[in-house]
């Protein structure tokens, strides 16, 4: 399978590494991007990579917290521009507000849902690309009914996060630690909230990598394999302290952990907290923008 410039530029995004690995890596991989991204962690050039590919599309991820109910949503436009329009901005507020309100089961449902007085999400949606003159698409919302939940807006919209906690204390108490705990998940993005939702096939994969960079590494290679075993049992723990939110470092203050955080914030408000759960939209996340090509698009205006 052939791969292009833009193949390697994408790669090179995901994993940080430099632009002649990453063709190296496509080439070995016959321009699979996931066999390039094993092919670099197995060469030890690539810790790991985000899948989800590059970001492209333009709006707003949006969190917030309504009577109780704590909601995020992403709505989608074509420009930058846009995502800081008022009228934009109000309407993915609307779309918040109508998801706390009538807990739509899916996105079909949210669309169906009156916006107002006289028209559904949908039909708002469509009123919306008339006014502002770009294409606008609700994408996606997740909301939790139950327990406190406590919401973070980043840049102004590039990521909304949602954290929902157990406790026994005020939203007031917590809000504080809700906040720092969906800050971190901003920055940092962990794949798991917690070491216990790690499944068997991601520590057999993680496993794997570790000891095929071992025995490419001329230090290791030689060593007998049950010391290399249990030098990857080692090297699990610090997996968990990258990948999951309660066993990493706590960013303000690196003598916590994010776990460890939390607890001391409940012991000395005198109560309990437990972190359940949480949502990250990142706006455009996983949608690549179609790139034309202007030589082409003239060449069609020309034709026709």
């Amino acid at each position: 399978m052939a791969f292009t410039a833009a193949d390697v530029k994408n790669l090179r995004e995901m994993t940080g590494v430099g632009m002649m690995d990453c063709k190296k890596a496509l080439t070995e991989a016959d321009g699979n991007i996931d066999k390039a991204i094993e092919y670099l962690r197995e060469k030890g050039l690539a810790a790991s990579a985000k899948k989800a590919g590059r970001i492209a599309a333009e709006g707003m991820a949006y969190a917030t917290v309504i009577d109780g109910v704590g909601v995020v949503v992403e709505v989608n436009a074509e420009t930058d521009f846009v995502g800081k329009n008022e009228k934009f901005v109000d309407f993915v507020k609307g779309v918040a507000a109508v998801v706390a309100k009538e807990a739509p089961a899916d996105l079909e449902a949210l669309m169906a849902c009156k916006y107002n007085d006289t028209l559904t999400v949908e039909q708002q949606q469509q009123e919306m690309v008339l006014v502002i003159g770009e294409n606008i698409k609700v994408r996606r919302f997740a909301r939790f009914a139950e327990g406190t939940s406590v919401a973070y807006v980043h840049a102004g919209g590039k990521i909304g996060v949602l954290v929902n906690l157990d406790t026994d204390l005020t939203y007031e108490q917590v809000e504080e630690a809700g906040k720092d705990a969906a800050m971190q998940i901003a920055a940092l993005n962990p794949r798991f909230w917690d070491k216990s939702q790690v499944t068997e096939d991601v520590l057999e994969e993680e496993k794997r990598i570790m000891m095929v960079q071992m025995a490419n590494d001329p230090k290791m290679a030689n060593k007998p394999e049950q010391v290399r075993e249990k030098i990857v049992m080692g090297k699990l723990n610090k997996f968990y302290s990258e990948n999951c939110l309660l066993q990493q470092e706590f960013v303000k203050d690196n003598n916590f952990t994010v776990e460890k955080y939390i607890a001391s914030v409940a012991k000395n408000l005198g109560g309990t907290i437990t972190f359940k759960d949480a949502v990250r939209f990142e706006k455009g996340e996983g949608i690549e923008k179609k790139e034309e090509n202007f030589a082409d698009e003239i060449a069609k205006m020309v034709k026709g």
